[in-house]
């Protein structure tokens, strides 16, 4: 089911996805084609908050959660970038150091794209730029909804949201027509939901019993979304 005129998905996801759509057949070859794949099995860290960025990463296949991590070693995951998302190019264009952790969430491939050669495409790409920068003013709004959101939600609304957007996520590797399955650790979508491991089980169980979602081991599967959205109480 479409979340369409019910839940506005494009305030919590990036754009990254349209940048490289709109590449030329050459400037993709030179960017993304070229540069070889590497295999990053799940919880594989990809960059670090503090390092000095040499490239940035397109992800083939797979998911990445970008994450902060507080004083006490507890994880706030900001975001999770899918197949087909640039990640890491903040850093390039502030010429600042990374500003969080990118870690695999599953199985993924992913290339890296050195500086030089991202900052030539974008140099004499002016479609590539404008889209990049469309791009980064739309992260901004995602990251300050998301702050402005969670800050005033409960648990059980925070995880609904969670659950919504997760949906998204993994609805975008599924094959048309196949039940869309969340595969994703209770930890993980406590540290999304900025909300307890504890919490997180027993929301669920109370979903199951609301017949929201099933669950079987750590997967997820809504099985009525309208019932989850209006849970989220998101308007």
């Amino acid at each position: 089911m479409s979340l369409s005129g019910i839940f506005p998905i494009d305030k919590w996801s990036f754009t990254t996805q349209s940048i490289v759509s709109i590449l030329s057949a050459e400037d993709y070859s030179f960017l993304i084609g070229r540069q070889g794949e590497q295999r990053y099995q799940k919880g594989e860290i990809i960059f670090r908050e503090g390092v000095v960025p040499y490239g940035i990463f397109f992800i083939h296949q797979g998911k990445v959660k970008k994450y902060k991590v507080d004083p006490g070693g507890k994880e706030q995951i900001i975001y999770v970038a899918n197949k087909g998302e640039l990640i890491g190019y903040h850093a390039v264009l502030s010429e600042e150091r990374y500003p969080d952790f990118a870690a695999a969430m599953e199985d993924s491939m992913i290339s890296f794209i050195p500086k030089d050669d991202f900052l030539t495409v974008l140099n004499t790409s002016p479609i590539f730029a404008n889209r990049l920068l469309k791009s980064l003013s739309h992260e901004y709004s995602v990251l300050a909804n998301n702050i402005s959101v969670f800050a005033q939600r409960s648990a059980v609304e925070r995880l609904a949201i969670a659950l919504i957007v997760m949906r998204e996520k993994f609805k975008i590797e599924t094959e048309e027509g196949k039940e869309i399955i969340i595969d994703i650790s209770r930890t993980d979508l406590a540290n999304i939901a900025g909300i307890a491991k504890e919490n997180v089980i027993r929301l669920l169980k109370e979903f199951k019993t609301e017949e929201i979602i099933e669950t079987e081991g750590r997967k997820i599967r809504v099985i009525d979304i309208e019932k989850l959205i209006a849970r989220s109480n998101y308007k």
